[in-house]
């Protein structure tokens, strides 16, 4: 989310008692997994760089048995990380998800707040329409007015309210 939101990610760090070299030594220690062969590959990968998982469910869609497993974070206490596994253990879809239980923020097309919105709580508004930019880790949601709502794994990065520049 760094390359979206500096600003904020900057802010969250000492929050996190990191600091930016930590944060990319990290950030380089998860991309070099995903080039280890002796790393463990898809939804195995997540639960050894997270621990076990808080919540797993198995969900049927169509024909096809998923495993939905969920994981907390400190940075959002009201929110989890989900990862959708296929039969094979492949990681199918991920992003930040509300927790169960846990209030949505007031949302309005001029009132979303960014890293506090997740995709869910943007759709449920009235007019909205989702938007599949064809990058997994991106999503959009237009809503009426010519506001977008832009997301990065799930969470509401910007808000570009459709006034002309």
């Amino acid at each position: 989310m760094a390359d979206t939101r500096p600003d904020l990610v900057a802010e969250a760090l000492p929050r996190l008692g990191s600091d930016r070299a930590e944060a990319r030594a990290a950030h380089r220690r998860w991309r070099a997994l995903h080039h280890t062969e002796r790393a463990p590959r898809g939804v195995a990968l997540r639960a050894a760089v997270l621990g076990p998982p808080a919540e797993r469910e198995h969900r049927r869609f169509g024909d096809v048995d998923l495993l939905v497993q969920r994981w907390p974070l400190p940075l959002w206490p009201h929110l989890r990380w989900e990862v959708l596994g296929g039969p094979d253990g492949a990681v199918l879809h991920e992003q930040l998800v509300r927790a169960p239980g846990s209030p949505v923020p007031a949302a309005a097309p001029g009132a979303l707040r960014v890293w506090e919105h997740v995709v869910d709580d943007v759709l449920a508004l009235p007019g909205a329409t989702g938007v599949d930019p064809g990058v997994p880790s991106r999503y959009e949601v237009h809503l009426p007015g010519g506001v977008r709502a832009r997301f990065v794994w799930g969470l509401l990065q910007r808000v570009d309210d459709g006034a002309p520049g």
